[in-house]
């Protein structure tokens, strides 16, 4: 009996960290990028050329792969279109590039999701090949270019996401300027080009999430606490009289002694957890709800308090909302089960500020439902 009980207790009290853990393993790594736009050619011009300030346009089409949920790599293809202002020399000219970028997710380095869900940021770099054509010149100037930029994401689904990128293109060994002229002996990195567009990632995958809004906690959780409380429980039942072992039912896994299954639940052995602004308890939680049905099953003259909770992201009138929506939840869960509305009482405590804000792994413990029984 004494055995378990502990094994009972110690595998609930763990359940809200490494079920939610477990949750992000899986998630999608492939992209397609498609964007267009305006772009400015900077230098070399011939004086006397010039295009519009910004001018169309820019097209660009990526493939991206991530590594994790902070770094991977990208292989784009880009098309410049360079074209006379109306009081400039005419000249018309395209510029292809071919480049592979290293891609940092800034916003899950810069921890994004304490403050939001919606909005992600990418930086990225790298080197490729280019030709630069014109109507003055017959052939290609082949060039060599350096590309970074930064790229705002709107995510509008757990597929597509809206984007707006910012990118410099540096050439290197560029032999005739933008316009067309030759320019002798420019080895360098002597071509700058800006470009601004506005596209979609499109995300592929068997997965729900992508890469980009996935969030892996590389923290230690702090566990001792959990441990000092199993080790107040060895002690209180080595004093109980010796008991038999009981059978475990698929379900129930209850120690028959009302007090002790009584003492757990107010302790907080028994909890339901809730991913980030989730209102639906994860599918681990339903031991808890199981043993905590079974003693007001047994009990039927008990009384329960659902005490509902959020994390400490968002304002403080949300998480109220939020931690009240949680509690009533689990009280419906109870009620379909057959326990009567008059023995459930929801409170909703707001944010947990007991529990550190920072940590990912604290986050997942402080979104949850705890019980009281009166």
């Amino acid at each position: 009996m004494k055995k378990v009980v502990m094994t009972l207790a110690f595998a609930l009290a763990l359940t809200g960290v490494h079920a939610q853990t477990e949750s992000n393993s899986g998630f999608n790594k492939w992209s397609i990028e498609l964007a267009g736009g305006l772009t400015k050619p900077q230098r070399p011009l011939t004086s006397g050329y010039f295009t519009d300030t910004p001018s169309p346009w820019v097209g660009d089409f990526g493939v991206r792969y991530m590594f994790n949920n902070k770094f991977g790599l990208k292989a784009d293809f880009g098309y410049n279109s360079f074209t006379s202002k109306n009081n400039s020399l005419d000249f018309d000219s395209k510029y292809y590039r071919v480049d592979l970028q290293a891609v940092a997710n800034l916003g899950r380095i810069m921890n994004f999701e304490t403050w939001t869900n919606t909005f992600g940021l990418l930086g990225h770099a790298g080197f490729g090949y280019g030709q630069l054509r014109s109507d003055k010149f017959k052939g290609a100037d082949e060039v060599g270019n350096f590309i970074a930029g930064v790229t705002v994401q709107i995510r509008l689904s757990n597929r597509i996401a809206l984007t707006g990128d910012f990118s410099t293109i540096l050439n290197a060994s560029q032999d005739r300027t933008f316009d067309g002229a030759n320019v002798a002996e420019n080895r360098g990195f002597s071509g700058l080009i800006f470009n601004g567009t506005i596209g979609l990632n499109v995300y592929l995958g068997k997965n729900t999430k992508h890469a980009d809004w996935t969030v892996i906690s590389n923290d230690n959780v702090d566990l001792s606490p959990l441990e000092n409380k199993i080790a107040d429980l060895e002690e209180q039942i080595k004093k109980m009289p010796a008991q038999k072992e009981v059978v475990i039912e698929k379900q129930a896994a209850q120690p028959v002694d009302n007090d002790l299954i009584k003492k757990m639940i107010n302790d907080k052995y028994y909890s339901v957890y809730f991913d980030f602004n989730k209102t639906t308890p994860i599918e681990n939680s339903t031991a808890a709800i199981d043993v905590v049905l079974n003693y007001l099953r047994k009990n039927p003259s008990a009384k329960l308090d659902l005490v509902g909770y959020a994390d400490q992201v968002g304002k403080a009138e949300y998480n109220e909302r939020l931690s009240n929506a949680r509690a009533n939840n689990v009280k419906t869960i109870f009620e379909q089960a057959g326990i009567a509305s008059s023995r459930l009482n929801v409170i909703a405590n707001g944010a947990d500020t007991s529990i550190q804000k920072d940590s990912d792994e604290a986050r997942r413990l402080a979104r949850r439902v705890t019980f009281i029984v009166k």
